[in-house]
């Protein structure tokens, strides 16, 4: 039998501390990326430095004993906790004989083989070749290209590099095109959605979290149809890139939009961040954020900084937040429970999803007031309406008209005021 499972590369990794309380926690980030990415973590070194050093990032000692370490493991490659420059990655090519990954190339490698739609692939494309275009110089393998041929043929090298950014550039532009159209697309499905003035509710997080499973979870529980609408779950990082939204529609006749999107980490490539902002969009114009935090995870703390770190880079501002501590089920704390403005609970588990319906419902509907109307039987469509963006408590027919007793919110009270009575 075959074995078509890829192999995996072997990775040293390495960074420098600048005397930050969070460096191991990084380090473990990154070796949990470095695995995200199919390679197998062979050993890892640091530097403590007050500055990291402009050519090489490392010192020369730290560089050839980091070289030495890598090559007596068979490490392939070299992985940095921090983005290098492009100077800094050649010479440390140079110097210890290993192909070198920064952080943000290994995100944007990542990101690169999780996009499924043509949106997140657009959008991982983008960033990559926006990291690329300053990383780019005359190729080593061609003399004339690298030194231009001397000063009789100056320029030769220059010419071919000019050409591969002006490559590049085009392709960006082209890419900006491409996913402003999607956007717009997606502002008008946006707009439609808007207009409903149902409720928006988003989940955010720290990647592997467990959002998609909290949504399939409501899906489940709350929808006819969940077979369909379920969005695809992995135990990986950075399984989903792609915004899934989902109404839901509770047994107490109310309904909000709810948001999957893209998990964070720390030290998320700026430009990435920049490409996947259409993306995020439903994070900024969301009613309630549910952060999804996994309660399992020692790193816990860090992980709830990290998503608000990103929500405040994306100018998420004033929206409201429960913090949903999920994966109870792998500790030793009892649950579901309600903790303070939030919920430790369980993805996976019924009643956890139960007593979270209910914490949104709290939330989202805490302004919906209660009316009584009288809506005449020949105002089909009004009843209708009404139906869609209420919750209906009593209905009865009677000669004169549907009586109805809802909880409204005070914005749609306007469509029906001929009716309040």
């Amino acid at each position: 039998m075959i074995d078509n499972t890829p192999r995996k590369v072997k990775a040293y990794l390495a960074g420098v501390n600048l005397d930050d309380s969070n460096f191991d926690y990084y380090m473990t980030e990154l070796a949990n990326l470095a695995q995200a990415a199919n390679m197998e973590v062979v050993g890892q070194s640091r530097q403590n430095l007050e500055h990291v050093v402009a050519g090489t990032y490392f010192g020369l000692g730290k560089i050839n004993e980091i070289k030495d370490m890598a090559h007596g493991l068979k490490a392939e490659v070299l992985v940095l906790n921090d983005e290098l420059s492009p100077v800094q990655i050649r010479n440390l090519e140079k110097m210890t004989k290993l192909r070198v990954i920064d952080r943000t190339e290994l995100i944007l490698e990542i990101f690169s083989s999780r996009a499924r739609t043509k949106q997140a692939k657009l959008q991982v494309q983008l960033a990559q070749l926006e990291y690329e275009l300053p990383r780019l110089h005359p190729s080593e393998n061609n003399l004339d290209q690298q030194r231009g041929g001397g000063f009789a043929n100056r320029g030769a090298g220059e010419s071919k590099l000019e050409l591969n950014r002006r490559t590049i550039g085009k392709q960006i532009t082209i890419i900006k095109k491409e996913l402003n159209a999607i956007s717009g697309q997606e502002e008008i499905k946006a707009k439609r959605r808007n207009q409903t003035h149902i409720p928006k509710v988003a989940l955010v997080g720290y990647t592997n979290a467990g959002k998609s499973t909290t949504m399939n979870g409501l899906l489940e529980e709350f929808s006819k149809e969940n077979d369909e609408k379920q969005v695809f779950v992995k135990d990986m990082l950075f399984a989903t890139l792609d915004t899934s939204v989902r109404r839901i529609e509770l047994s107490n006749n109310f309904s909000f939009i709810l948001s999957d999107t893209v998990g964070f980490i720390s030290k998320l490539p700026h430009n990435l961040i920049e490409s996947f902002k259409a993306t995020l969009q439903e994070v900024k114009d969301a009613d309630l954020l549910i952060n999804i935090v996994d309660s399992s995870d020692p790193n816990m703390i860090q992980m709830i900084r990290t998503t608000q770190n990103v929500l405040n880079e994306i100018g998420v501002k004033d929206v409201p937040m429960i913090t949903a501590y999920n994966k109870a089920d792998k500790t030793d704390r009892n649950y579901p429970q309600i903790e303070g403005s939030g919920i430790l609970y369980s993805a996976t588990d019924p009643e956890s999803i139960k007593l979270l319906a209910q914490l949104i419902t709290k939330r989202v509907f805490a302004s919906y007031q209660k009316v009584n109307l009288v809506v005449p039987l020949t105002d089909g469509k009004a009843l209708a309406n009404l139906h869609e963006y209420a919750q209906i408590i009593l209905e009865e027919y009677k000669t004169d008209g549907v009586h109805v007793t809802a909880r409204l919110a005070p914005e749609k009270q306007a469509q029906f005021h001929q009716y309040i009575v």
